[in-house]
């Protein structure tokens, strides 16, 4: 019975886990660097969902819980450097508001 209790357990952490990365990628400025996490997030979840090994899910689970604590710590850096959002966002952007509060782009002269 010990082992069944180990095991679920060890599948509320993995999931506790797996949330708090998706959660944390969201908190990313940049529409790629968010993107990107979520993806390697789903993708490392996905390569790794037959490993039973109990000592290889800790492994995985002590690898998990650094990289979280790395995209923490990148989170709160790309909130310094904040862009214009990009089209594929959705919503607008522009950097000046036209006569009756609509939004007007801003021509590049460049």
């Amino acid at each position: 019975m010990s082992a069944v209790v180990g095991k679920a357990d060890s599948a509320q952490r993995v999931l506790s886990l797996y949330r708090q990365l998706l959660r944390q990628g969201n908190q990313f400025a940049a529409y790629n660097f968010r993107e990107y996490a979520k993806r390697r997030t789903r993708d490392a979840f996905h390569e790794n969902k037959g490993v039973e090994d109990p000592r290889r899910i800790q492994e995985l689970l002590q690898k998990g819980l650094k990289e979280l604590q790395m995209l923490k710590r990148q989170t709160v850096i790309s909130q310094f450097y904040q862009q214009d959002r990009l089209v594929v966002e959705g919503g607008l952007s522009g950097k000046d508001t036209g006569s009756q509060g609509g939004t007007v782009r801003q021509k590049d002269t460049g």
